[in-house]
């Protein structure tokens, strides 16, 4: 007699395991969200928290460098636009150096482009202002 082998024929499994592809998953999620921050680059600028109310001027008046829709650049209330974007930095260094408390803000015209209003925030930041603040209207204001 012949003894015929009874073996099992092995099937062949056609499920995916899905468990590792859940941990690569992971890992790779974790990996981009601690780089994301990592990757923006930006002008840090201190923005004050808007409230209802007006802010109280001080006693000391503000560096204010303003961009108008053309893009020019005044320093203050001058009328007469600015030649040569150094010498904001030196007036800016200037005021500084004579009182650090003096707030520096820039007022940009709504219809500026937005890279103009960066310039001139940088050109404050390159004279060493620590701290720049944004001039906005009022909604309820014409």
């Amino acid at each position: 007699m012949i003894v015929a082998s009874r073996r099992r024929a092995k099937r062949q499994m056609s499920e995916i395991n899905v468990v590792p592809y859940i941990d690569v998953m992971l890992v790779l999620l974790i990996i981009f969200m601690v780089t994301a921050p990592l990757l923006t680059e930006g002008v840090k600028v201190d923005l004050p928290v808007a409230t209802s109310e007006p802010v109280e001027t001080e006693s000391v008046e503000p560096f204010v460098l303003t961009v108008d829709a053309s893009g020019q650049y005044f320093i203050n209330d001058d009328e007469t636009p600015v030649e040569n974007p150094r010498e904001i930095r030196i007036k800016a260094e200037a005021v500084l150096r004579n009182n650090a408390d003096v707030p520096f803000l820039v007022r940009g015209d709504g219809d500026v482009s937005y890279q103009s209003v960066i310039e001139a925030i940088t050109l404050l930041r390159d004279a060493g202002i620590p701290s720049v603040g944004l001039v906005t209207r009022d909604p309820g204001t014409n």
